[in-house]
């Protein structure tokens, strides 16, 4: 469940974050690259499921290495985009790099890492401040098989709800809003709006209380939807609001209320408003004017393989 995500975002930035490496630096990530593409076509591409998992240590290993070095950060790994999702931050704290493998029995597990600047300001004497820089990196691991309510879990790296992070959202408070995708099952696939924040030693959190919507006391906001249907969610920065198809059963079958293998948009959209720093529900708003073609996007054959990313 992947579309190539548009690199627009990622040229404005790393053009310039580029141009702080030296030739020597962008020789060595190029290398370091190459070693990654080759091991992620036996990763993502190999037809055995344990040949995926065992080519994926290599992988992650490989990952761990190149991400000690702050520099890497400044490093797009443009030719990995096709198959890992790369998320920057507005603020170009943190970038947070994902992938998913999905297994035989049509579940997904997921991997990444979050790369992190954190800025520190120390006082200095009575009217002098030093702000200092400390760069981080923290490896997610999927605990999401054993979470039974993804709508009130908060963890950290460690204890990751896993999902393939999409877009980043800067609010005007101290968190971050994420646009998720998550394959689930053979049944129904999911979409997120997480949150991540972070604790006065650095430490990500994900999941927090920010939401106010009917029905829910939710630290993250999930939908859920039949597989072989697409949804849009994504953050519409001219309304200022998070946009979602609104989801119901087919045909408005009240008898398949909670049966979501067979939940799909009804036509109609919902949003989030961002209000003295809540997320707040908007219901059945008009956005005719604002509805692009990326609104409705059919879903690639099941049996192919295809890039990262769903629609936003």
């Amino acid at each position: 469940m992947r579309i190539i995500l548009s690199v627009s975002l990622f040229i404005c930035f790393f053009g310039k974050a580029l141009a702080q490496l030296s030739e020597t630096d962008i020789s060595y990530y190029a290398q370091l690259e190459d070693s990654l593409k080759h091991i992620s076509q036996k990763v993502f591409y190999s037809k055995k499921e344990a040949n995926r998992f065992e080519a994926n240590k290599q992988f992650l290993a490989l990952w761990n290495e190149i991400l000690k070095d702050e520099k890497s950060m400044t490093y797009s790994f443009d030719s990995l985009k096709r198959d890992v999702s790369f998320v920057l931050s507005p603020d170009k704290k943190f970038r947070i790099i994902t992938w998913d493998m999905r297994k035989d029995d049509e579940t997904y597990y997921y991997f990444g890492f979050i790369q992190v600047n954190n800025s520190k300001t120390v006082k200095k004497g009575l009217f002098k401040k030093e702000t200092t820089s400390q760069y981080e990196v923290f490896q997610l691991l999927d605990k999401s098989a054993t979470v039974k309510t993804p709508e009130n879990y908060v963890s950290d790296p460690g204890k990751w709800f896993g999902m393939l992070y999409v877009d980043c959202i800067k609010s005007d408070d101290d968190f971050y809003t994420l646009i998720a995708w998550d394959g689930n099952e053979k049944l129904t696939q999911r979409k997120f709006i997480d949150v991540l924040s972070f604790k006065p030693d650095g430490t990500p959190v994900f999941g927090k209380d920010v939401f106010k919507f009917p029905g829910k006391f939710a630290k993250r906001i999930m939908f859920e939807y039949a597989d072989e249907v697409s949804m849009s969610l994504k953050y519409n920065s001219g309304r200022k609001q998070i946009v979602f198809s609104h989801l119901a059963p087919n045909g408005l079958d009240p008898t398949l209320e909670g049966q979501y293998q067979y939940y799909g948009p009804d036509g109609s959209f919902d949003a989030l408003e961002m209000k003295k720093g809540k997320w707040v529900y908007e219901p059945a708003i008009d956005i005719r004017k604002d509805k692009d073609k990326t609104d409705n996007v059919k879903k690639p054959e099941p049996d192919k393989q295809t890039p990262v990313y769903k629609p936003k």
